[in-house]
């Protein structure tokens, strides 16, 4: 029998590998997809890999830091975090503070880089989402009052999210807190009917915005106009017919000459699928896969040891990471309309990188706790986990 501290340092070994495998694919991929770009529009065709580096760097120290710190105090904060989400998000609304890049003003500026407030919102909600359904357990699984303060809360987040726009930010966040009420026990009923409203409202921002209803046409047949609304779709559909089985080897892209707009960012998966074919891209769905499955499976366990602030912090991180890379790789692939969404780990985005790391340090962190089994032997002495 391994030691208690062996066992407790180790964690979740294969959650770190998964971890790491998608964080090198990450690494890969962008400093395939991204170096013309760099070149052409810096002068350094490695001027991405560089800042991605930079960023995972700086993901994983604030892993790290999210690793060591207890999750009863993540608990305790999560209202102080979510009113700071709530401020970034209305300074990136302010005319001279927020910046702004291709109609959309998501980004603040702190010198040398820039931050994606829509991201530390999600953190922040999944973290408040997950200390109130503890808080208010049984009036969340006995009375519809006991969601509406979560769900006006969710509205604010949305409407501010809307407002950038960050459609696909909206839909991942909205899914991941009604996702999380299900998990803790809300009645199928009130669940049902916030989706049927979610639905309802998704329809008449659709309509209402040209640019999203184009964009939906466009989705449904990019090919009535591949030079226009289509383009991007058409494009990220010959990256993956010229990928095949195998694909054209690593560096071998031609999409990413200018071809794909975004190629290393809402794009890469398609860069990556051409480059490695339909077995590198099934290799980075399988690792999702995993990931998620690994990161289910620590719910649970943790949720038989009642600790369900833990459980929620787990599901909510798992529905993030499989909505996410569904909406990416599905957009990419002409399933879903497209959605300007990072692939987890893998596509360029500072703080999509950071936040991520920091999900996983968090998810680590309660994966160690499950290492002793708090359940004492007949003896007195602690039970390690096999």
């Amino acid at each position: 029998m391994r030691s208690l501290r062996t066992q407790a340092a180790q964690g979740d070994l294969a959650l770190v590998l998964l971890s790491v495998a998608l964080m090198g694919i990450g690494l890969v991929a962008i400093a395939s997809a991204s170096v013309e770009y760099g070149d052409f529009h810096f002068g350094d065709p490695w001027h991405h890999t560089q800042r991605h580096v930079f960023y995972l760097l700086i993901g994983l120290a604030a892993g790290s830091v999210a690793y060591m710190c207890p999750t009863a105090t993540l608990e305790k904060i999560s209202p102080g975090l979510l009113l700071l989400a709530f401020v970034l998000l209305i300074l990136v609304l302010m005319p001279g503070i927020g910046r702004e890049i291709n109609g959309a003003q998501r980004w603040l500026s702190l010198g040398v880089v820039t931050i994606q407030p829509s991201e530390f919102a999600k953190l922040a909600l999944l973290l408040y989402t997950a200390g109130y359904l503890v808080r208010q357990e049984d009036a969340v699984r006995q009375h519809w009052s006991g969601l509406a303060k979560l769900i006006g809360i969710l509205g604010v987040v949305a409407f501010l999210l809307l407002l950038e726009p960050d459609f696909g930010t909206t839909v991942i966040a909205i899914g991941m807190t009604l996702g999380m009420m299900f998990l803790a026990g809300a009645r199928l009923l009130y669940v049902v009917m916030m989706v049927a409203v979610v639905a309802a409202a998704f329809v008449v921002l659709v309509v209402s915005a040209p640019y999203r209803l184009q964009r939906l046409t466009a989705y449904q047949d990019p090919w009535a106009d591949p030079f226009g609304s289509g383009f991007q779709l058409v494009q990220s559909l010959i990256a993956f017919g010229q990928g095949e089985w195998w694909g054209v080897g690593l560096g071998n892209s031609v999409q990413k000459l200018f071809y794909l707009p975004m190629a290393h960012t809402d794009f890469v998966f398609s860069i990556w699928a051409e480059e490695t074919g339909f077995v590198g891209a099934l290799a980075v769905i399988t690792l999702f896969s995993l990931l998620v499955a690994r990161i289910l499976r620590t719910g649970w366990r943790v949720a038989a040891q009642g600790n369900r602030f833990d459980a929620y912090v787990c599901f909510g991180v798992a529905l993030m990471f499989s909505g996410q890379a569904f909406v990416n790789m599905g957009a990419s692939s002409g399933l879903l309309p497209t959605k300007g969404l990072t692939l987890p780990l893998i596509s360029y985005g500072g703080s999509s990188l950071i936040v991520s790391c920091v999900l996983l340090g968090i998810v680590l962190r309660i994966a160690q706790s499950l290492a002793i089994d708090p359940r004492p032997m007949p003896d007195g002495s602690v039970r390690v986990a096999a």
